[in-house]
């Protein structure tokens, strides 16, 4: 009923118990419909399940559609081995709809964060999937350790969702935390950096092309001091990057913009014709918890004050960028760490590193590593198999988890 809370003691009440509406029963519930739950539900409707697809947002995509990030291949190079199934068939229906543009940096496609949403819609129709948007996942529902439901939230109240399976694709484990299942949340002071992604309108594509082949950068620039620090391999060095510091330590320097956002780094993903500059990925927010939402809140509206100041910057001292304005920001933060399962099994910086094979493998990925100061692009053919106990929450039954919560240390990450 209110008041002030503090983390030493919290007024507490009794929700009363309620008869919650059966509303749909099915094969396959996956709750969370980003890149990781997109592809679930389509795989398992292609297998020939009833599926249902349950997202908190009105669209599907995820990362893609609500973050922004819309380079999800930009690790591929010539050659990289890489399975292709549902992660690709995202980019080729997005460029046979015209929402795809070739990725600045790679052998790969952005895509268009707006367009995809309509990619995602055909592809949620044509497998025959149950669409439910508008539900946020509230509570599993669990029988004898094994999870059988979901109770969602909506504008019609609580609802019960029913499933033969249920594929935790939330990206923060919250089906398989709220069932009891072990999970590992990386501390406030280790978790990545939460990014506010936003795109531009105005550019000058010549001026920002000619800037770009003036003074060309490298992912050997990624470790070149300031905040953005990030170690290699070494054979990534001399390799194109859409980098962006420059401007913002200009802009710092001659006082545009204020001294603290000296953490301004990144990227920017794609240039277009119509003169839009997209994905950019350059506001890098630390202490930020994905599983609190008061820390959330804080980062919603500290990223777009950082993200003006960005702007300014680049206008000022990035070519072509002299009458560049926002076009929009993504839906919510782009979160990168938050809980991770503990699996049947958890997935190592060996075997990712080591080209690990297994029994029970049911794909393929790259040895791609991007996180905790680390990059190491999948450029000489090396890949390690998943498998599929990697998907496996210990603890509760019923249950698998897809996407960014699947087990695994650092590098697995």
């Amino acid at each position: 009923m209110g008041g002030a809370a503090s983390d030493q003691a919290r007024r507490t009440i009794i929700e009363p118990a309620r008869q919650v509406d059966v509303v749909h029963e099915t094969d396959v519930v996956v709750v969370g419909s980003g890149p990781g739950g997109l592809a679930a539900a389509l795989a398992a409707a292609r297998a020939g399940v009833d599926v249902a697809l349950v997202e908190r947002f009105g669209c599907f995509g995820g990362n893609i559609t609500a973050v922004g990030v819309e380079g999800t291949a930009w690790y591929r190079h010539e050659a990289t081995i890489e399975a292709d199934g549902v992660g690709r068939e995202f980019e080729t229906r997005a460029a046979e709809l015209g929402a795809a543009v070739p990725e600045s940096q790679s052998l790969s496609y952005e895509l268009d964060s707006e367009g995809f949403k309509v990619v995602a819609d055909r592809l949620v129709d044509e497998a025959g999937i149950r669409p439910m948007l508008h539900r946020t996942f509230v509570a599993p529902i669990v029988e004898d350790d094994r999870v059988v439901g979901i109770v969602t939230e909506s504008k019609a109240g609580r609802e019960a969702i029913l499933g033969r399976r249920i594929i935790d694709a939330t990206g923060d484990a919250d089906v398989a935390h709220r069932a009891g299942a072990p999970t590992r949340r990386t501390p406030r002071e280790e978790m990545m950096a939460v990014s506010v992604m936003f795109h531009l309108a105005g550019v000058d594509p010549r001026g920002f092309l000619a800037g770009v082949e003036a003074d060309p950068q490298t992912y050997g620039d990624w470790s070149g001091g300031g905040e953005w620090v990030v170690a290699t391999n070494g054979k990534e060095d001399a390799m194109f990057s859409p980098f962006l510091r420059k401007p913002f330590t200009q802009a710092v320097a001659d006082g545009v913009i204020p001294a603290e956002l000296a953490t301004l780094t990144g990227t920017w993903g794609a240039l277009h014709e119509t003169g839009e500059l997209t994905y950019l990925n350059v506001v890098q927010l630390r202490d930020i918890d994905g599983t609190d939402p008061d820390d959330l809140t804080r980062g919603e509206m500290e990223g777009r004050r950082q993200a003006m100041h960005a702007v300014e910057a680049l206008r000022a001292y990035t070519p072509g960028c002299e009458r560049v304005r926002l076009r929009n920001f993504g839906m919510t933060l782009g979160v990168r760490d938050t809980r991770k399962i503990e699996a049947a099994y958890d997935l190592t910086d060996r075997d990712v590193r080591g080209q690990a094979r297994f029994d029970d493998s049911i794909g393929i990925y790259p040895e791609f590593i991007d996180g905790y100061g680390t990059l190491v692009l999948p450029t000489t053919g090396r890949y390690y198999q998943l498998p599929y106990r990697n998907l496996l929450p210990k603890g509760i039954g019923n249950l698998l988890v897809a996407g960014r919560a699947t087990g695994g240390d650092r590098t697995a990450h």
